[in-house]
């Protein structure tokens, strides 16, 4: 079964480029485009797109309001896209319930990818730079969030479901925790179901946000 996606940019170029480069893949399709927020959640509910590549600046209804009104409303999974290389704008979007951030300029192959990743129902945090940037966005913002994110919030984790939280916020695969636990990676995806569940977060992304935020990892911390 192929990707459905949908390409929301007010640049036609920068759309037209997305829908020529991914329909080239066997398992990718992009349903329709989009030229600002507003036609970018209309298309969505008309097209029910696993993926939906969302600009963050466009007219009216911007990137970050419609992946607000998206995630809220559907289970299309949110790449934004930008030509900002902003903490400010990843932070927004991440909260927005984007699942993952991109710059326009991104590798064909990269673009590819995180299509698939985020469809699969993975997040992009995994590459070092960015784990850096929204713990350093997180540790900035973290007294705003002290009001309704407390440590008290993960006493329903168990340890071993604390310990998975910690390792997905630096950013380590359900592999990688695997072999560091010595565990199988399917006993990884039931811990890391559990701390969504329990938590109340939509996805890894949000996952990782809650364990900065809480302080169960600090950012610069190995």
């Amino acid at each position: 079964m192929s990707i459905r996606v949908v390409v929301a940019d007010d640049q036609e170029l920068v759309r037209s480029g997305f829908s020529m480069v991914l329909p080239a893949q066997e398992d990718i399709e992009v349903v329709a485009e989009a030229g600002d927020g507003a036609e970018a959640v209309a298309a969505v509910h008309r097209h029910a797109p696993d993926v939906l590549l969302l600009d963050i600046r466009m007219p009216g209804t911007d990137g970050l309001e419609a992946a607000r009104q998206v995630c809220a409303q559907s289970s299309c999974r949110v790449v934004m896209l930008t030509t900002f290389d902003l903490d400010e704008y990843v932070y927004e979007a991440l909260y927005a319930g984007a699942s993952g951030f991109l710059l326009k300029d991104v590798r064909r192959d990269d673009l590819v990818h995180a299509v698939r990743v985020v469809a699969a129902g993975d997040s992009l945090l995994a590459p070092a730079v960015t784990r850096r940037l929204v713990a350093d966005v997180v540790r900035r913002r973290r007294e705003e969030a002290t009001a309704r994110v407390t440590p008290q919030r993960l006493d329903a984790l168990t340890a071993r479901e604390a310990e998975i939280l910690r390792m997905l916020a630096r950013g380590l695969t359900n592999s990688e925790i695997a072999t560091t636990l010595f565990v199988s990676e399917h006993t990884v995806k039931t811990h890391v179901s559990n701390v969504l569940s329990k938590l109340g977060l939509r996805d890894r992304v949000q996952a990782v946000i809650c364990a900065y935020e809480t302080g169960l990892v600090t950012p610069g911390a190995p």
